[in-house]
């Protein structure tokens, strides 16, 4: 195949993927908006419904990175704690050092059982956002706008929240807060040293007080914090766009399984002992790096068919009516009706674009850079 032929059948591979996560999606949004009824008559049963319904949604990402992609995730963890993974309910300590990581997070997840009910700590901007924000909103997603002063009263009530959730779920938290850069890893370390702290050399310095509230909030209800180091084989730098491309990624996650019991239910010593955490993160970093593997049993956990046959049925019911309506359109002969669709169709290429965005490193928050600085003065 020529490279223009290989661009354009690639072009019409985007547009039928994200066809069918865009109107899948919102048919999704537009269901879960119905089922607001059941909350007052039976909470548990809204609860159980609406991880059902985001699993139809973070399940079709789940398929591109595991089935189109062919990304292997290996798992390098105890294997006595194996056995306990989807089985309990946890707190998940993720690094955040690429564009992927939340997508390899919810992999993991998936693996398990447990990514229609998974959480995550995530910031208010993403409440807004079509499809995936609508999604959290209705599996009750713990959202901050960043602000510690403003945030803690919400952040507690919703954790508190969560105690008679029906269903195991996974707690994911980027501790760190933002994505990786140099720029914030800098100045972070400035603050480190103001504040005599250790340094650390691939992590930003952790946010204590959103995870020690998660731990005092979900305390006797989580079993254990599942500390996750992420990497990427041969220095490879993933993104979603290259996901979406179908090109393969090798990922290596370090799994630790920490009883809550051992993390101190004060807050300052909960402050220390997540400091202390990094630094350990640090260190098998930096043996990744040097051996390209982590101390512990590697094991590829088998990858479920619900993520693919989950987007099979969205592309069988939505893909027909659209060819359909496409073929309509064509023997009508009508340069209005066809320029109409080629306008739906770009708007549609630019929403998934400025979505992809949201993930890219160069195009992340400045959440880390003048925040830190704020902090320093």
């Amino acid at each position: 195949m020529d490279i223009v032929g290989f661009l354009k059948s690639q072009f019409i591979c985007h547009l039928l993927i994200c066809y069918i996560f865009i109107v899948s999606g919102l048919i999704i949004n537009f269901i879960q908006l119905f089922t607001l009824i059941l909350w007052p008559i039976n909470k548990q049963l809204f609860r159980r419904i609406n991880c059902r319904l985001a699993y139809c949604i973070s399940s079709q990402m789940v398929m591109l990175l595991e089935w189109w992609s062919g990304t292997d995730c290996t798992l390098y963890t105890d294997p006595e704690s194996y056995h306990k993974y989807g089985k309990e309910n946890a707190i998940v300590i993720l690094n955040h050092n690429f564009e992927i990581d939340f997508l390899c997070g919810w992999n993991f997840c998936e693996r398990f059982g447990v990514l229609g009910s998974s959480k995550v700590l995530a910031k208010k901007e993403l409440s807004y956002m079509p499809i995936i924000g609508w999604m959290w909103y209705f599996l009750e997603i713990v959202f901050c706008k960043r602000k510690w002063e403003e945030d803690r009263k919400t952040v507690v009530q919703k954790l508190l929240n969560l105690r008679d959730y029906p269903e195991n779920f996974w707690f994911l938290i980027h501790c760190e807060g933002t994505r990786f850069t140099e720029q914030k890893h800098q100045i972070s370390m400035q603050v480190a040293e103001a504040k005599g702290l250790p340094k650390l050399k691939y992590h930003l310095l952790p946010r204590t007080k959103g995870f020690a509230v998660t731990v005092q909030c979900l305390r006797n209800v989580v079993s254990a914090v599942y500390d996750s180091t992420l990497n990427f084989r041969n220095n490879e730098n993933p993104t979603l766009l290259g996901v979406l491309n179908g090109k393969k990624y090798h990922a290596d996650l370090y799994v630790r399984r920490i009883p809550l019991e051992d993390i101190p239910e004060d807050e300052q010593e909960c402050s220390t002992w997540l400091h202390k955490l990094y630094q350990e993160k640090d260190a098998f970093q930096e043996q990744y790096y040097r051996t390209g593997t982590y101390p512990a049993v590697p094991t590829i956990p088998p990858r479920r068919p619900w993520t693919l046959l989950n987007w099979l049925f969205w592309a069988l019911l939505l893909l027909y009516p659209l060819f359909k309506l496409l073929i309509n359109m064509i023997n009508s002969g009508s340069s209005l009706t066809l320029a109409s669709f080629a306008f739906v169709i770009i708007i549609a290429s630019v929403g998934v674009r400025w979505m992809i965005g949201v993930t890219e490193i160069n195009k992340g928050s400045t959440y880390g850079n003048n925040d830190n600085k704020q902090k320093q003065k």
